[in-house]
């Protein structure tokens, strides 16, 4: 069985990221999630100003997760982010009761409307999964360079690792917009939950339980 180490050597290994990694975790991001429907639709990709707002809500997205101590991933190549994993914690800073300093940024950066959505979402997928004894992945994105290189199956199981010092979450969420990025998923033993829709974009939730996770890394 293999293990995953989070807290690996950086050169092509995990490690949980620092404050100095993330401007580079904001761009690898931003390039990743630039064409995704939902953020698209979200932040009105058909206005002038929706790539300095997709930016603004990336950067204040990652300072939340730094503030609450959330678990953030990567890998580097040297000294060249490659690719990044944002996890929520269990009963941590999800839901429509996002902390209040959030949300006047958010507000400030995204405009009310795209605030108003993001809340929304995360308030669909707790009610889909009944609760918030769970993590949930909620960025995963590797550098075009190295894609289709097993950067993604890295982070997806460095994602599974992080059940190991929580016992009490009772598993690993994720919320997919894209069709191509199911197959991946489906690998680590993650199991449809519903059909979501949030403003026009429908995507689906997918739920991989905690039992199912212990039976993937047997498997591997």
């Amino acid at each position: 069985m293999t293990t995953i180490n989070p807290a690996q050597l950086r050169d092509g290994q995990l490690t949980y990221l620092v404050a100095e990694d993330l401007k580079m975790a904001a761009s690898l991001l931003y390039q990743a999630y630039y064409d995704d429907p939902l953020l698209m639709d979200i932040f009105q990709s058909d206005k002038s100003d929706y790539e300095k707002r997709l930016r603004a809500a990336i950067r204040e997205e990652l300072m939340a997760f730094w503030e609450a101590k959330q678990p953030m991933l990567g890998v580097f190549d040297g000294e060249s982010l490659i690719g990044v994993a944002c996890l929520t914690q269990p009963g941590k800073s999800f839901g429509p009761g996002k902390y209040w300093h959030w949300r006047l940024k958010m507000l400030l950066t995204a405009g009310y409307v795209s605030t108003r959505q993001l809340l929304e979402k995360e308030r669909l997928i707790q009610e889909a999964i009944d609760g918030d004894d769970y993590h949930m992945l909620a960025f995963i994105a590797v550098s075009p360079r190295y894609q289709q290189q097993g950067w993604g199956d890295l982070l997806v199981r460095a994602a599974q690792a992080a059940l190991d010092d929580e016992q009490q979450s009772r598993g690993l969420a994720v919320y997919v917009t894209q069709p191509q990025h199911l197959k991946l998923f489906e690998q680590h033993g993650y199991q449809f939950v519903k059909e979501l829709q949030v403003g026009d974009i429908s995507g689906k939730l997918m739920f991989q339980p905690r039992t199912s996770v212990q039976e993937v890394r047997d498997a591997v």
